[in-house]
């Protein structure tokens, strides 16, 4: 059952407005770490009731069935007490949860935090989830993986892909993601980047520090109950590193996409490149990187205070059509205004990735800072993306930020978008947990169910520093 919960919102805001006739609907409910209050406790401060950064997967092999994962009870500085899954059996319309086996506070791995979930769903069922678990009382952390049969009920099979302990001190493996196979039931393929410092502690949210940061790869083929060895699938020489690492699959050639930002020194905003890799063999070799575009976020702020938004701003969100093999990519940029503030660009590529277009802006609305894109494409060929803006901030407003989330599509292969659909908002996001900046997520969900498209998505309680942030889904 759900909490009561009093949304507090902006004067003359609605809550949401129509997508496709339906509003957005409450997933998350109360916290089930309230009382898990002591672990992870050495530094920060923790959000109670503050839900970031979601994921969903719809289940192919039952339609009806959704699988959304968040962090729950977010740090200032770094992961949260555990992670959460939400589960619907009526396309969304209701919601149970149950907590992901990853963190100590969750009765499973014994690290002290957990980060960055992560689901996707094979075509007979399975769901896998996965995990960075970490200490911060030391510089323990894993990648942490366990599967579902149910439907998001309840999880089995918790592995640890790869561990790095104390007292060996300068590996962080950091922002992993999961990939089913579309085709193969019992196939998952999991990526992500293992930080590397000559000595002490790697800090994983100051990227440009990492001494070098190699793409790592595993897989299991037997539904999650064992994972291959992690191998490195991106070779990085010294300053230089990978992140965002995702996965996505030709369904018609087998073909795996690997997705990241490639960060060079001398690390200015052209310092990061939006690129992939690509595998014939299920991941048994890769190509060598090849450059897709120059990522020129540079960051996002308050445009009245300057104060920090943290956002997705060096992950790239790739996609591809099922039908057809078209691939895309969405990233933040700041080429279209001068470097001025970022907005969301978008390039794809129709023949396997050899060529790809000059990247393009997506939002519709200029002026204000645009972020964290989701991008993905329908049974009919129509492209989705969702993104966050604030260009219903007033001039001189420096106590509140009205933010808003919305979507607009392509039917055109991406040549162009229209079609905008106001989602949620305005809320303000100076209610999110500070974590380096007010904090939704590096990252929303947007799968595709058929011909229509499935936003999930954090948005803040205005004002309401005891519910700070809630997750919502607008279900078709």
């Amino acid at each position: 059952m759900h909490r009561n919960k009093v949304v507090f919102l902006l004067a003359g805001a609605a809550l949401c407005t129509a997508f496709s006739g339906q509003a957005a609907t409450l997933v998350s409910g109360p916290s089930p770490f309230a009382t898990c209050s002591n672990v992870g406790a050495v530094t920060g401060t923790n959000f109670l009731n503050a839900e970031v950064e979601p994921y969903l997967a719809v289940n192919p092999n039952d339609p009806t069935n959704f699988i959304g994962v968040w962090q729950q009870d977010r740090w200032s500085d770094g992961g949260a007490r555990g992670l959460v899954a939400g589960y619907s059996f009526d396309s969304g319309k209701t919601w149970k949860q149950t907590p992901l086996p990853f963190s100590a506070c969750a009765n499973g791995l014994g690290y002290e935090r957990a980060s960055d979930p992560w689901v996707s769903i094979g075509p007979d069922g399975t769901a896998y989830a996965v995990s960075i678990s970490f200490n911060r009382s030391n510089n323990s952390n894993a990648v942490g993986a366990a599967v579902s049969r149910d439907g998001g009920q309840s999880w089995q099979n918790l592995s640890v892909i790869v561990a790095d302990n104390e007292p060996i001190s300068q590996f962080f493996n950091d922002k992993e993601s999961v990939t089913a196979n579309p085709v193969t039931p019992g196939v998952a393929y999991a990526v992500w980047d293992r930080l590397e410092l000559p000595n002490g502690n790697p800090y994983a949210n100051l990227h440009t520090a990492a001494y070098r940061g190699p793409a790592m790869f595993s897989k299991t083929t037997d539904g999650g109950r064992t994972w291959s060895p992690p191998k490195e699938i991106v070779k990085t020489p010294s300053r230089q590193q990978t992140i965002g690492n995702q996965i996505v699959v030709n369904a018609q050639t087998g073909t795996l996409y690997n997705f990241f930002n490639l960060i060079s020194p001398p690390f200015k905003v052209t310092a990061s490149k939006v690129a992939f890799i690509m595998s014939t063999d299920d991941g048994a070799t890769w190509t060598k990187p090849k450059i897709i575009a120059d990522l020129r976020t540079v960051g996002v702020t308050d445009p009245n205070t300057g104060e920090t938004v943290r956002t997705g701003d060096i992950i790239p969100e790739p996609t591809i059509d099922p039908a057809t093999g078209q691939l895309y990519v969405v990233w933040q940029d700041s080429r279209f205004n001068g470097g001025h503030y970022d907005e969301i660009a978008m390039s794809t590529s129709s023949d396997g990735g050899q060529t790809w277009s000059g990247p393009i802006r997506v939002n519709t609305s200029s002026g204000r800072p645009a972020f964290n894109p989701s991008v993905r494409v329908n049974s009919a060929g129509t492209v989705a993306v969702t993104y966050y803006d604030f260009r219903y901030l007033a001039a001189g407003n420096t106590t509140t930020l009205p933010t808003d989330y919305w979507l607009t599509t392509s039917g055109n292969g991406g040549a162009s978008f229209g079609g905008e659909a106001h989602l949620s908002g305005s809320f303000d996001m100076k209610t999110a947990p500070n974590a380096e900046g007010f904090f939704v997520g590096d990252y929303e969900g947007l799968p595709a169910r058929g011909t229509a498209f499935v936003p999930f998505f954090v948005q803040t309680n205005s004002g309401n520093t005891s519910n700070p942030t809630d997750v919502f889904v607008v279900a078709p």
